[in-house]
């Protein structure tokens, strides 16, 4: 897999990206000289063809990774996958015939984009499924092994057999099982792979308990034989972006790569989230007194909500927000928000989806509270009993708390102490790859996030 940002893509993904960039420019060059004649080269070059082109095919590949089909599949049917690329077929038409009838000095040529499109609709589809055909070849299977007989194994085969884009086929693994007899078991199973041609490319080790159990020396041979040995957690972490809680202990955190607080780079860190706070604070002006006018009139109440959050090394402040409840919300004591909250105003739930009623934040964010990337601050009252309840929690307080964050763009809103530690696991990746490549990665997907109204509560 290749590394960039701190997140890991597969190589399938990349070469995916890179065939239908080609695919897509290809389709309405084509048209360009079907349709303009022995003078294409002319309008190409000369008339800035080239560089319109350039300009659909980047618009075209952002539909694409906004409607979801790069990336982790968040759908389960293949036919999901064509009625996606309609979507983005339709959207790009419904947009370019807008620009020409704006401006036709836009345009290439007569019907170059009409019979472009069609070009693209036709290539798109076809490449898809012959993209699906290929990457399920066994020769392009990685045939992994997974050694363990526990649910961390279990977990293991289940995130290899949903990740496609890995190209990781699971060929078997120890199952689940009693503890006794599992070193002879575990030996057994890769002597078997031993030889000139093993029958696997990698194991992942996947053993909750390694003492006594761990079968060293046929793992060596193994290794030897050119078969790739790999540690679950480190393979968890690539394939997911976040750092499994299962298996964590201290000497990993100590001798793991990461986790640098480098003062030049908290510094940049910093210079990168006053600016982009302060834009977005002059972008959003003209909006405030529309907001303001919503939230008084919604519900009696002020139209600022502020509470105490917990900072960067435990250090609390005053976190501001536009108002989206009830002014009685919390009279029977804090709790998280849930999915369709009563408590939440009509204006209140427009706000959150969009996440309008967190301009406010831009303030704490400019005076040093908050960065614009980060962990999402909470409450002094949670912190203490999640501390108690989640190991390595008060990690996340290395760094100063932000708006928006890694947890946010690739996890739902927490409501449960269940799925505040899956948040907690995207958290500490981020603040072990923490870097401004990653934090400007993350403001991309942000602004997805915030389209398709995603996460809130």
């Amino acid at each position: 897999m290749t590394r960039l940002f701190n997140v890991y893509y597969s190589a399938r993904t990349l070469a995916r990206l890179f065939c239908e960039v080609i695919l897509v420019s290809g389709s309405f060059i084509l048209a360009t000289v079907l349709l303009t004649g022995p003078d294409w080269h002319i309008t190409l070059i000369y008339e800035d063809g080239l560089l319109k082109i350039a300009a659909i095919t980047a618009f075209t590949l952002l539909l694409t990774y906004y409607f979801d089909l790069y990336g982790p599949r968040r759908f389960s049917e293949s036919w999901e996958i064509y009625f996606r690329l309609l979507l983005v077929l339709s959207v790009l038409s419904f947009v370019l015939a807008g620009f020409i009838y704006l401006f036709p000095e836009l345009d290439i040529g007569p019907y170059v984009f009409l019979v472009g499109v069609s070009f693209l609709a036709v290539v798109l589809v076809l490449w898809r499924g012959a993209y699906e055909w290929i990457i399920g070849l066994a020769m392009f299977q990685e045939r992994v092994y997974v050694l363990g007989c526990g649910e961390r194994a279990r977990s293991v085969v289940e995130l290899l057999q949903t990740s496609r884009d890995a190209g990781m086929q699971v060929t078997g693994w120890t199952g689940i099982g009693d503890s006794d007899g599992r070193l002879e078991r575990f030996s057994a199973d890769l002597r078997a792979f031993r030889g000139s041609k093993p029958g696997i490319d990698r194991v992942i080790v996947a053993m909750e308990d390694r003492r006594e159990s761990m079968p060293v020396r046929e793992l060596l041979d193994l290794r030897l034989l050119g078969v790739i040995i790999e540690n679950s957690s480190t393979l968890v972490e690539r394939l997911s972006g976040k750092l499994p809680l299962d298996g964590l202990n201290p000497s990993t955190l100590i001798f793991t790569e990461g986790f640098r607080m480098n003062a030049s780079q908290q510094l940049f860190r910093r210079l990168l989230s006053f600016a982009v706070s302060f834009t977005a604070l002059l972008i959003c002006l003209p909006f405030l007194p529309l907001i303001v006018l919503a939230v008084r009139f919604s519900s009696p109440g002020p139209i600022l909500f502020s509470q105490i959050r917990v900072g960067r090394r435990g250090r609390l402040f005053t976190a501001y927000k536009f108002r989206t409840m009830r002014q009685d919300a919390e009279a029977q004591g804090a709790v998280w928000a849930t999915r369709d909250d009563p408590r939440v105003t009509r204006i209140g739930r427009f706000l959150r989806s969009t996440r309008l009623d967190e301009i406010p934040q831009l303030w704490n964010v400019l005076r040093g509270d908050m960065a614009f990337v980060g962990p999402r601050p909470e409450r002094p009252e949670f912190v203490q009993w999640l501390s108690r309840e989640i190991p390595y929690y008060d990690l996340r307080h290395m760094i100063r708390p932000g708006i928006t964050g890694w947890a946010q763009v690739r996890y739902r809103y927490g409501a449960s102490l269940e799925e505040t530690k899956h948040k907690l696991e995207y958290d500490l990746y981020y603040v072990k790859h923490q870097s401004i490549g990653l934090d400007l990665l993350i403001m991309f997907e942000t602004i997805k996030t915030i389209i398709l109204r995603r996460g809130a509560q």
